[in-house]
């Protein structure tokens, strides 16, 4: 099982890695920009497009990579403080209830869009430029698949977790500096208790 888990954490991390670099292509094109529209007077007219595609395509396939690293928005206040089983539930509740409806949605709608976009090879109507979009939107159903599919395995987690008061290992990239400094005050915690 934690072979299964380890694959679909490792895919999730492989494709937000890979999209990540989408943020080093808006960097440049927005200096690009920036630079020939107020030092050479020459403004672009793909620059927009193009950084809200690059944008979109990030933040639709980082998803499941946040996903899969814990790294998604929660209140910490009182979840913290909740057992290790009273957490699983917790999580096994909202993905059930609000992460895989969510993301079936956009697998089903998004494939919608995607299909219809390639039939009529859609291009930006809000663009001097026109430039084509259905390569984008079919990042739509994928990026609900990625969702779907890391949301499987931490549903997993948490059933683990609810047998066995423990939190299956995961494989952690980075991580946040409060996350760090709380494991670091919890081992030294457990150290001195031994003493």
């Amino acid at each position: 099982m934690t072979r299964l888990l380890h694959f679909i954490d490792s895919l999730s991390a492989w494709v937000g890695k890979a999209f990540g670099w989408c943020i080093v292509i808006l960097t440049f094109s927005t200096c690009y920009e920036v630079f020939v529209r107020y030092v050479l007077n020459a403004p672009t007219v793909w620059a927009f497009d193009m950084s809200v595609q690059m944008y979109g395509a990030l933040f639709m396939m980082a998803g499941a990579y946040a996903l899969s690293q814990d790294a998604h928005v929660r209140g910490d206040v009182i979840y913290r403080l909740i057992p290790r089983r009273g957490q699983a539930a917790i999580d096994l509740a909202l993905y059930i209830l609000f992460l895989a409806p969510g993301a079936l949605a956009l697998m089903y709608y998004g494939y919608n869009f995607a299909a219809d976009s390639w039939f009529y090879k859609e291009v930006s109507w809000s663009s001097p430029t026109r430039i084509q979009i259905y390569f984008f939107k079919t990042l739509i159903p994928v990026s609900g698949t990625l969702v779907l599919l890391q949301g499987i395995a931490e549903a997993v987690r948490c059933v683990l977790c609810i047998k066995t008061g423990e939190w299956p290992k995961r494989l952690h990239d980075v991580q946040e500096t409060e996350t760090i400094l709380m494991q670091e005050h919890e081992e030294l915690s457990g150290l001195e208790s031994t003493k």
